[in-house]
């Protein structure tokens, strides 16, 4: 007889081998969701054209109509300046304070449990439902001089409504849920085991905010006040009733655009528009590179 011999093991089916073809990838993967990369790259560009790019090379192409005096003239004179300084001072201190504000929002919302929070959580998001129109006419009534809040203040020598401060406070009110809505998912994403962990080692809470918690939402912050700002630039309908419009005091430079307009100045009102575009774009620009440099740093820094 002969020796014993252990018994034979199943054999295993080889794998499919994926082979690319008509609706694969090249490197054997699945089916791809979307068409291939030619065809979904020309409708995003076709798409982004339509939408984006060709509105502004009409606002290029319409200045372009000016000399260059012409358009000197159109976006440098006294009024246009003054507008210039409301316009872009107010919604960088609007951003700056929506900065630290969202920061605070977003922090009570993740980090605590109370009653109401649900409430709190969509009053959040009322900026972004409510027209700009009745946001304005609403701090209006509240802040002039016969409002519920104007009323007292003014007696103090504290007048908001029809000032600049009231065009920083609409730009507040319609900017803070950009902060909020971005910083928020990223600090409920935090891992607490390593605030736990600094606090184990001896460090205070300052520190470990400092040191462990702001690096990892930093990119968030910045990415919240640029888009609070952008928004704030651009705004027209909140502000337009408690500004007042005063030239050369409470006159932002969408309003000066939109006077230009109305006094058929087509041209001169894309070179005003021209310029808070460039201006935009390159802060947009600076913000978007320090985001780099924050995911770079806290990247080699992990």
């Amino acid at each position: 007889m002969s020796a014993s011999t252990s018994p034979a093991l199943p054999v295993q089916p080889a794998a499919p081998v994926l082979r690319g073809g008509p609706g694969r990838n090249g490197k054997g993967g699945a089916k791809r969701v979307l068409p291939g990369f030619g065809l979904t790259l020309g409708y995003a560009l076709f798409y982004l054209c339509l939408i984006v790019l060709i509105p502004l090379s009409a606002l290029v192409f319409k200045t372009f109509s000016l000399t260059w005096d012409q358009f000197w003239t159109a976006v440098s004179s006294p009024r246009v300046m003054a507008s210039y300084r409301l316009t872009f001072g107010a919604s960088l201190l609007a951003a700056l304070v929506n900065l630290f504000g969202g920061l605070l929002v977003a922090w009570v919302l993740v980090r605590y449990h109370f009653p109401g929070k649900r409430i709190v959580d969509a009053l959040v998001d009322l900026p972004f439902a409510l027209p700009t129109a009745v946001a304005g006419i609403s701090l209006t009534a509240l802040l002039a001089g016969n409002g519920w809040v104007g009323q007292f203040l003014e007696p103090l020598g504290i007048k908001l409504a029809f000032t600049p401060a009231g065009v920083v406070i609409a730009l507040i009110f319609i900017g803070l849920p950009f902060v909020v809505r971005t910083v928020q998912p990223v600090l409920e994403d935090t891992e607490k085991e390593l605030e736990e962990a600094a606090t184990s080692l001896g460090a205070t809470r300052w520190q470990t905010f400092w040191r462990v918690i702001l690096p990892a939402i930093m990119p968030a912050l910045l990415t919240g006040f640029a888009m609070a700002f952008a928004r704030a630039i651009g705004e027209y309908g909140s502000v337009i009733f408690i500004a007042g419009n005063m030239p050369m005091v409470s006159e932002i430079t969408p309003l000066i655009i939109i006077g230009k307009l109305e006094q058929y100045d087509f041209a001169g009102a894309t070179a005003v528009a021209l310029v808070m575009l460039i201006i935009s774009f390159v802060m947009l620009l600076v913000i978007n590179g320090l985001q780099g440099w924050q995911r770079k740093r806290s990247g080699g820094s992990s």
